[in-house]
């Protein structure tokens, strides 16, 4: 169950740090057209934001546990991405985009079987 995790928690934050990563280098303008409409709804500031939590979480997921520095962060990244697929989902349901739920409900599936691994039986 160890490697399942290391494996889990390491492509979750390789897609988490991309993702963060595509929205904080990219103009909003070019995320929407992209197929990225939720964009819209909110402000530059608050998308690069998000693109930053997204990083912060990817990196949170990876680090702590590979340097054995703190790896008590690896399930609180994952609880933070947990909260950043929640407000996905909402935002999602409000614009009725059913793929774009889809998706961060599988997110936050695999985020809360870090969380429920690494606080839990699984621990470091």
């Amino acid at each position: 169950m160890n490697i399942a995790l290391w494996i889990v928690a390491a492509v979750l934050g390789a897609a988490s740090l991309a993702g963060g990563a595509m929205k904080v280098l990219q103009p909003t303008e070019k995320l929407a057209t992209s197929g990225f409409a939720w964009v819209e709804d909110f402000s530059g500031s608050t998308v690069k934001t998000i693109g930053a939590l997204e990083m912060l979480a990817g990196v949170g997921l990876i680090l702590p546990a590979a340097l054995d520095i703190a790896p008590v962060m690896v399930p609180v990244a994952a609880l933070g991405l947990v909260a950043l697929m929640i407000g996905a989902a909402i935002t999602h349901l409000r614009r009725q985009e059913i793929e774009g739920i889809v998706v961060n409900v599988v997110l936050l599936g695999v985020s809360m079987f870090v969380v429920w691994g690494r606080f839990g039986p699984h621990s470091f």
